[in-house]
């Protein structure tokens, strides 16, 4: 895994998305294309690290229909 990608990685977990849900992310290459890419659009637009990693973590969980309160 390069730098880049475990420092998503890591934040994410900062955010308790679990590591089996990680995994299967980053183990997908569509999965992983579409996750860097909104976290590379999403810092483009202003946010910070642990700004995207909370956003993409809510996104994250809605789709796989878990709630926790990140806020």
């Amino acid at each position: 895994m390069n730098f880049t990608n475990l420092g998503m990685y890591q934040r994410l977990r900062d955010f308790d998305v679990p590591a089996t849900v990680l995994d299967a992310i980053f183990d997908n290459k569509y999965d992983l294309k579409v996750l860097q890419t909104s976290w590379q659009e999403m810092s483009a637009n202003g946010l910070r690290g642990d700004e995207v990693a909370r956003t993409i973590a809510n996104l994250i969980f809605k789709e796989i229909d878990i709630s926790l309160d990140l806020d």
